[in-house]
């Protein structure tokens, strides 16, 4: 977002007076942590649902949340918060107040997310233990799994499951290869596989499994990507490649932000069906 002059204190002005809205920090906060409902926003922040859909309303048209449709229950909307344009406005509003305030690292692209290396070893020297979910488990958590591995310089532990496993898709594998990582020796696994390993945060990024999430031993974090299934967007291979292409872009910058934020506790949410008393 290259602006400058009036132009740009004008798009900075409009971004402090939308992100400094006090229940829409606290709407930005939580959707930072995770994708959510409307209703499980409501209860996070204590406030009415009307209240809590105007300024969702709000922060949707200065496009810094997104919506998208529930795979699992076509009636609900998973807000979305866009950290890359966040980090971005932010940039520009510093600039717009000095020149020499420079928020982004030297050489850093602009929206890039944060590189993994400045999170801190966990609490006693422990690496962290990362679970990805999806129904099938053969695009979106191999791919999750693969990303969080390699990009952490496998300081972090990650694994992936299904709650109805099937092969390994294809262009899962050549939009990986791609990018230099290797997925061809993985496999789908139920994700009963790990129902009694404790994680640190178990990751969903599909609306279905969510609502299926088995509580794991330890209270891991919970967090879910309500992302869409690549396979559904064609009926061939070279179809539904792009939409692979665009979800591993899409999970280079989520887990980027995920890896950066590894230092905060876990706790994050319980799943979606769980009791949250």
């Amino acid at each position: 977002m290259a602006t400058s002059g009036r132009d740009g204190t004008d798009h900075a002005r409009r971004f402090l007076q939308l992100a400094g809205h006090p229940l829409r920090w606290r709407l930005l906060r939580e959707l930072a942590r995770s994708d959510r409902r409307v209703g499980e926003l409501t209860g996070l922040v204590g406030e009415p649902q009307n209240l809590v859909s105007y300024h969702l309303g709000q922060l949707r048209a200065g496009r810094l949340v997104s919506a998208r449709r529930s795979s699992a229950d076509g009636r609900d909307l998973y807000y979305t918060v866009d950290l890359a344009r966040f980090g971005d406005l932010l940039a520009l509003t510093g600039q717009a107040l000095h020149p020499g305030l420079r928020l982004a690292a030297p050489g850093a692209a602009p929206g890039a997310a944060p590189a993994a290396e400045p999170y801190p070893a966990a609490a006693g020297g422990t690496v962290p233990r990362l679970l990805f979910l999806c129904t099938g488990n053969s695009g979106r958590s191999q791919l999750a799994e693969a990303l969080a591995r390699v990009r952490s310089g496998s300081r972090v532990e990650a694994f992936s499951a299904g709650s109805r496993p099937k092969p390994l898709h294809p262009n899962a594998v050549r939009v990986m290869a791609e990018a230099g990582i290797d997925l061809s020796a993985h496999r789908s696994k139920h994700l009963s596989v790990y129902a009694a390993d404790a994680f640190d945060y178990v990751i969903t990024l599909c609306d279905k499994v969510r609502e299926v999430c088995p509580e794991f031993p330890g209270h891991p974090g919970y967090v879910h990507w309500s992302i869409p299934d690549p396979a559904a967007a064609g009926d061939s291979d070279e179809q539904t490649y792009p939409a692979f292409q665009q979800l591993a872009a899409g999970l280079e910058t989520r887990i980027g932000y995920l890896l950066a934020g590894l230092a905060d506790p876990p706790g994050l949410a319980a799943p979606a069906g769980a009791s949250t008393s």
